[in-house]
């Protein structure tokens, strides 16, 4: 009797600035049985870009406070890396660091939030997620990294989050959750994102503290920016007002079943 040949794994994307909660997400989801992630690479926070050769990855690109709003890291169908010597390579790259057992491969990187479109092209079969986190949090979290003033990171925030809102236009498969919402409903945002997957849900398997706690009293959005931010359900003060999740797929009982998650 002939037998089915098994399914290669899927990728599942996670992208997001720098300090808006991509590595948790990946440690909470990587205890599914059937997500493998990267582990024990030398590289920080084992963030796959670094692990490949297929796309530079030098000390000029992944720059925090930079990178999300460069043209030229923006990559999406028809750039240079469209291509299968490319996916080849990333898949070469990346394969010895993930296990070998799961139906999904989790790479986390932040520059992930620029090549969502072209990775969609290489992994067809992709999914991605989007998490974003209040602007004034993310400012204040990222001041140590950067000397750009706190003005110039909210807005930077706020354009890399109108970037990434555009590139869902072209999308099949994503899924936008805000660390807000997992840090206080962790259960519930897992379940959204392992539904969103078509897989059972996941246990939790390590405490959650609200980082955002840590920076009351960080310098607030002008108006403009508190205009824009609005869209998300960011409020100056640290403020947050309840939001559907963003779901996109091509089946509409995936969707649903990810928008009733509990």
């Amino acid at each position: 009797m002939k037998t089915r040949p098994v399914a290669a794994p899927r990728y599942l994307f996670v992208g997001g600035l720098h300090r808006t909660g991509t590595s948790l997400i990946t440690r909470l989801l990587s205890a599914h049985p059937k997500i493998d992630a990267i582990t024990d690479a030398p590289v920080p926070e084992n963030e796959g870009a670094f692990l490949q050769g297929a796309i530079p990855h030098t000390a000029r690109h992944g720059i925090p406070g930079q990178y999300a709003t460069d043209p030229a890291q923006h990559l999406t169908e028809g750039c240079r890396f469209d291509n299968l010597e490319t996916r080849l390579r990333l898949e070469h790259d990346w394969a010895p660091w993930f296990g070998s057992s799961g139906e999904w491969r989790i790479e986390k990187s932040p520059v992930n939030l620029v090549r969502m479109r072209l990775y969609q092209q290489l992994f067809p079969l992709s999914q991605f997620v989007v998490i974003l986190r209040h602007p004034e949090a993310m400012a204040a979290a990222l001041a140590k990294w950067t000397d750009m003033p706190t003005d110039a990171l909210i807005d930077y925030a706020l354009d890399a989050y109108s970037l990434a809102f555009a590139d869902l236009e072209y999308l099949h498969a994503a899924i936008v959750v805000r660390y807000e919402d997992l840090v206080v409903e962790p259960q519930r945002v897992l379940a959204q994102i392992t539904s969103f997957c078509n897989l059972s849900p996941v246990a939790l398997s390590c405490p959650i503290h609200d980082g955002n706690t840590r920076y009351e009293g960080a310098p607030r959005m002008t108006d403009h920016q508190a205009k824009r931010a609005a869209a998300y359900g960011y409020l100056p003060g640290l403020q947050v007002t309840p939001s559907e999740v963003e779901v996109r797929h091509p089946l509409r009982t995936i969707r649903d079943a990810a928008s009733r998650a509990r």
